[in-house]
C-alpha cells in the first residue's frame, strides 16, 4: 500500500480513488458521510489514508449519511459530503439529494458506479444514478477518464457553494477509481456559460426598492432561507478551506432597525431575525402566526427576500398579499415572477442588495399606526395551547424544552409532521443557522440524521432533534451511529402514536375518518379513537417500546408522561453524556394551529 506522503506527492502516479479523496482535502472538507459497497470500496481505501485530514463516519443508511452531510452544511454554512455505492446505495441517496435542491443546500454526494465496460448492461448492483437525479441536481458528473478527475471535484464544489446552493452528483465507475494518472489539481475548469460571480442590483434597482419603502405605509419584510446562504459562498479561485464569511442575517437585521418595518420570515427563515425582536412577527404561511398573516394580508408593500413564494406560505396565490405592491430580491433569475409577480423584480445576491440598500434607505414617513396594529394583533393572537390540560402537550413539552435551553444557544433538527410546525411555533430562535428542517421537500426521518451532522460539526455543542414517532422510526438505525461515533445528540420525541398531521387532516376534511394512519397494535382500543389519547402509561407496554429501542442502541432513554415529570426529565437528558432518547406520551387529538387549509386565504384560516 502506498503511504500517505507517497499519494501526496505532486508529480506522481496516483489512482482515481487517491486524487478524489486528496481533492475534497483540498477542498477544506474535513468530514464525510459514507457507506461502502463492492463498487465504492477503492474510494474507502483511499478514505484509511487520509484520516488525519478527513474524518469518515459511517452512517447505518445511506439515507441516514446524506441528511448527516446536510444537517452539517445547513448548520455550518459549508459543504456537506456523503458517498455511497452503486445501485441501492446510490438510490439510497436520492430523496436527500432532491431535498438538498428543494431547500438550496450546497452537498457533493458521490456514488461508486459499476465498471464502464458494462454499463448499461443491467451489471450487478447497477442504476443510472446520473438519470435518476437529472432533475434534482444542480448539476451531475459520470466521470469516465481519471484525468478529469480533479478537474470534476473542483467543478463540483463550486457549482454547489456558488450562486443558489445546492446538490452536485458525482458517479465514480470503479475503473475508473482504480486507474492512475498524474494528477493536476490546478486544470482549468470546464463549465461553459456558468458564472461563479453573483448577479449584483443595479443602482437603480436599489434606488426603486429605497422609494418605494419611503413611500410605503403599511409595509412587511417577508424573509426566507436565502439570507442564510447569501455571501457565504468562498472565493472560487483558488479553492481552499471552506470558510463561511458574513452573511445576510446582519444586513437583515440593519434594514429593520434603520426602517422600523415589521418583518415575518417561512419556516426556511427561523432565526434570521431574532424572535425576542418586539418587530418579530414570526412564521408566516399555512400554520404562521395570525399576525403575519393578517399583517400580509393587509400590506401595501411586501419586501421579499430571499424566498420563492412557495405554496405553503401564500395558499390561494392570487389572493397573497393582493393590494400590496411587491418587491423581490433573489440569487435566483428563475424564482422571480415564477408563483407571483413581483412590481419590482431584482436578481441579486440578498446581501449585497441589503448592503446597498442600506447605505440609503430611510424610513417610511408615517408608519407608526401601521406598526402599532401588527403588535396589537401579535397581542391579541398569540400561538397557544391549553395550559390546563393534565398531561403533556407537545406545544407544552417544546416550550419547555426551549425555556430550559435557550441560554445554550443549541442547533435544533426536527422531522416532518406536527412536531416540526409546533417546534417552528414555540422554540424562539435569536440567530441563524440554529433551525435545521426540511422545508421543501418536507421529508420525514430528517431530524436525527440531521441532528447527528450538526453534532459532528459542532462535538461540543448541544445538538437537539424534537421529532415525532412516526418520522423518528424511519432513520432511527442512526442512533447506533452516534453511540459508535460519540456523538451526544438528543431527541426530544413526542409519541402520539399516530402520524399527526395526516391525522389532523383527516379530522379537519375527511369526517375524522382513519386511513391506516395509527401507528400501534390493532387490537389497542386508541386505533378507533378510544381512550385518553395517550395509551398505556406503561412505557413496556407501549408500541414500539422507544426506550427499549434506544437502551438497545446503548443509547441513554426515559419514558415520561406527567407534566411536573417533565422539567426533572429534560434535566436528566441533557445531563447524559452521550445519545438520549426521551420518550414524551402526548394526545393524538392535537391540531396545529392556526391553520390556512390549502389553496385557502387569509379569511380561510382555522385558529381553533
Amino acid at each position: 500500500m502506498a503511504t500517505i506522503d507517497k499519494v501526496r506527492t505532486k508529480g506522481e502516479l496516483t489512482s482515481g480513488a487517491d486524487i478524489l479523496v486528496q481533492s475534497l482535502v483540498n477542498l477544506g472538507i474535513d468530514t464525510i458521510f459514507a457507506y461502502p459497497g463492492g463498487c465504492s470500496m477503492p474510494l474507502h481505501q483511499a478514505l484509511t489514508r487520509f484520516g488525519d485530514q478527513l474524518r469518515t463516519i459511517l452512517p447505518r443508511h445511506e439515507q441516514g449519511g446524506a441528511f448527516a452531510a446536510q444537517g452539517y452544511a445547513r448548520c455550518t454554512g459549508r459543504v456537506g459530503a456523503c458517498m455511497a455505492t452503486s445501485g441501492p446505495g446510490a438510490t439510497n441517496l436520492v430523496t436527500a439529494i432532491a431535498d438538498a435542491k428543494l431547500d438550496s443546500v450546497p452537498l457533493i454526494a458521490i456514488t461508486g458506479q459499476v465498471p464502464t465496460s458494462v454499463i448499461g448492461s443491467d451489471a450487478f448492483q447497477e442504476t443510472p444514478i446520473v438519470e435518476v437525479c437529472r432533475g434534482i441536481t444542480k448539476h451531475h458528473y459520470l466521470v469516465t477518464d481519471v484525468n478529469d478527475v480533479a478537474r470534476v471535484m473542483r467543478e463540483a464544489y463550486l457549482v454547489a457553494t456558488t450562486g443558489r446552493p445546492g446538490p452536485v452528483l458525482v458517479d465514480m465507475p470503479k475503473n475508473v477509481q482504480l486507474a492512475s494518472c498524474i494528477p493536476d489539481y490546478d486544470a482549468p475548469l470546464n463549465l461553459p456559460g456558468y458564472s461563479f460571480d453573483p448577479p449584483l442590483a443595479r443602482p437603480e434597482q436599489i434606488n426603486q426598492i429605497a422609494a418605494a419603502i419611503k413611500l410605503a405605509r403599511r409595509p412587511i419584510i417577508y424573509a426566507g432561507g436565502g439570507i442564510g446562504p447569501a455571501g457565504t459562498a468562498p472565493n472560487p479561485r483558488p479553492p481552499g478551506p471552506q470558510t463561511s464569511t458574513a452573511e445576510a442575517a446582519d444586513d437583515l437585521r440593519t434594514l429593520v432597525r434603520k426602517t422600523g418595518i415589521p418583518i415575518t420570515t417561512t419556516v426556511m427563515g427561523l432565526g434570521t431575525f431574532p424572535s425576542s425582536d418586539p418587530l418579530s412577527l414570526d412564521m408566516l404561511g399555512m400554520h404562521g402566526s395570525v399576525y403575519a398573516n393578517y399583517a400580509v394580508d393587509e400590506a401595501d408593500l411586501l419586501i421579499a427576500l430571499g424566498v420563492r413564494f412557495d405554496d405553503r406560505v401564500t395558499g390561494k396565490v392570487e389572493e397573497f398579499c393582493k393590494h400590496g405592491k411587491i418587491i423581490h430580491v433573489d440569487i435566483d433569475a428563475s424564482e422571480l415572477n415564477k408563483n407571483k409577480p413581483a412590481h419590482i423584480p431584482v436578481c441579486s445576491d440578498v446581501k449585497f442588495a441589503l448592503r446597498e440598500l442600506n447605505q440609503i434607505v430611510e424610513p417610511p414617513e408615517d408608519m407608526a399606526p401601521w406598526v402599532a396594529k401588527c403588535k396589537k394583533w401579535k397581542a391579541d393572537e398569540p400561538f397557544k395551547y391549553d395550559g390546563s390540560y393534565p398531561g403533556i402537550l407537545q406545544q407544552h413539552a417544546i416550550r419547555t424544552l426551549w425555556e430550559m435551553t435557550r441560554e445554550l444557544d443549541p442547533v435544533i433538527a426536527v422531522g416532518v409532521g406536527q412536531h416540526q410546525m409546533w417546534a417552528a411555533q414555540f422554540y424562539k430562535f435569536e440567530e441563524p443557522r440554529r433551525w435545521l428542517c426540511s422545508g421543501g421537500l418536507g421529508t420525514m426521518c430528517f431530524g436525527p440524521p440531521a441532528a447527528m451532522g450538526a453534532q459532528a460539526a459542532y462535538p461540543d455543542r448541544l445538538c437537539i432533534d424534537i421529532d415525532g414517532d412516526g418520522s423518528f422510526l424511519m432513520n432511527v438505525q442512526e442512533l447506533a451511529t452516534c453511540v459508535c461515533e460519540k456523538l451526544p445528540v438528543k431527541v426530544l420525541l413526542l409519541n402520539n402514536q399516530h402520524l399527526g398531521m395526516v391525522v389532523q387532516w383527516e379530522d379537519r376534511f375527511m369526517q375524522g375518518n382513519r386511513a391506516h394512519t395509527y401507528l400501534g397494535p390493532i387490537d389497542n382500543p386508541e386505533w378507533s379513537g378510544q381512550g385518553d389519547g395517550i395509551g398505556s402509561t406503561d412505557p413496556s407496554e407501549r408500541y414500539p417500546n422507544f426506550v427499549g429501542i434506544a437502551k438497545g442502541f446503548g443509547c441513554g432513554a426515559r419514558y415520561v408522561d406527567k407534566k411536573a415529570d417533565l422539567p426533572a426529565a429534560i434535566e436528566e437528558m441533557l445531563a447524559h453524556d452521550g445519545p438520549y432518547v426521551l420518550d414524551v406520551a402526548a394526545p393524538y387529538q392535537e391540531h396545529v394551529l392556526p391553520m390556512i387549509p390549502g389553496g385557502c386565504t387569509v379569511r380561510d384560516m382555522i385558529k381553533e
